[in-house]
């Protein structure tokens, strides 16, 4: 049976919420649960439901309908969750301001992007931002699927690829292509594929990422896009386990230049279709709403002079 909550309606009317009990709130709604709020915020789920309380007696209404299993909102829930936005971006902006006048950005930045990228190449990049701004307080999180970054509540998206959703900033931090390559072994064995429609006759490693179709290949050549339909016995949802299976002559693979590039020097795979290529250009993505905080201009401008050292 779910715990009984009883409002104390005693608390007087003017008392004004804190802006951290209406961050919890926001989190318990958008982890949908106590416990997995709790858990993001490095709390209890016992202080979670007290701060919820005091929220709900400091407003005097109930704002969420709980069950053993999930959470949902009220009406009243769903007013203050609207207010609830506008308020903490309105506290963001202010310390964004504040922190412009510093000669460093301070504060907290929220960061996110694919596994295999994130690991890769944006963690040691942030472990260089965090060394120029000391004190930044920056987290990162790293997903295989799409990452609502306004509701989610990040501040932002490192990603992979040129679809930059609306109520975004896009600022590009470098260009980049993934190229078609196999193992000489591969290609001894079933011989160097000579249009696009070959691979269909082939082993093709594919790889599931995020919302990206599974077995399309769409590439480009000249200017124009072309798409091909592929298949083989092995697939993963993790890129360097595709990588190593294409190093053991298991068949083809679309991979990232950056992460092929020595591994072409090296003769260990060798580019086929050369002609043909993927956008793969990296992006930093923000909402709107951050568009003049001086803290995220300053990891943005970092980010991409890091990168283009980087740039193959």
């Amino acid at each position: 049976m779910p715990p009984v909550f009883v409002l104390d309606m005693s608390q007087k009317k003017d008392t004004v919420p804190l802006p951290e009990d209406l961050r919890v709130l926001l989190t318990v709604i958008r982890k949908n649960g106590f416990a997995a709020a709790a858990d993001e915020l490095g709390l209890s789920p016992a202080y979670v439901s007290k701060r919820i309380q005091i929220l709900e007696s400091t407003l005097g209404t109930r704002l969420l309908h709980r069950t053993s299993r999930r959470v949902s909102l009220t009406e009243d829930g769903e007013r203050v969750q609207r207010w609830a936005l506008r308020i903490l971006d309105d506290f963001q902006q202010l310390h964004d301001e504040l922190c412009d006048a510093h000669d460093s950005p301070r504060g907290r930045l929220h960061i996110c992007s694919s596994f295999g990228f994130g690991r890769n190449h944006v963690a040691p990049a942030v472990s260089l931002l965090a060394e120029r701004y000391p004190e930044l307080e920056i987290r990162l999180d790293l997903f295989d699927r799409v990452v609502d970054i306004i509701n989610e509540g990040f501040d932002l998206e490192i990603r992979v690829g040129d679809d930059i959703p609306g109520q975004h900033i896009g600022r590009r931090l470098v260009s980049n292509r993934r190229v078609l390559c196999a193992a000489p072994g591969y290609l001894q064995r079933r011989g160097m594929p000579r249009t696009l429609e070959e691979l269909q006759q082939h082993d093709c490693l594919v790889i599931k990422e995020r919302d990206n179709a599974f077995g399309i290949w769409s590439l480009d050549r000249d200017g124009a896009q072309e798409s091909v339909r592929v298949s083989g016995p092995l697939s993963s949802n993790n890129g360097e386990i595709v990588l190593q299976w294409a190093l053991d002559g298991r068949g083809m693979l679309l991979r990232s230049l950056w992460d092929v590039k020595p591994l072409l020097e090296q003769g260990r795979l060798v580019q086929v279709l050369e002609d043909y290529s993927q956008s793969a250009n990296v992006w930093a993505v923000y909402p709107t709403r951050l568009a003049h905080s001086g803290k995220l201009r300053a990891c943005v401008e970092f980010l991409q002079e890091h990168f283009k050292s980087l740039s193959v």
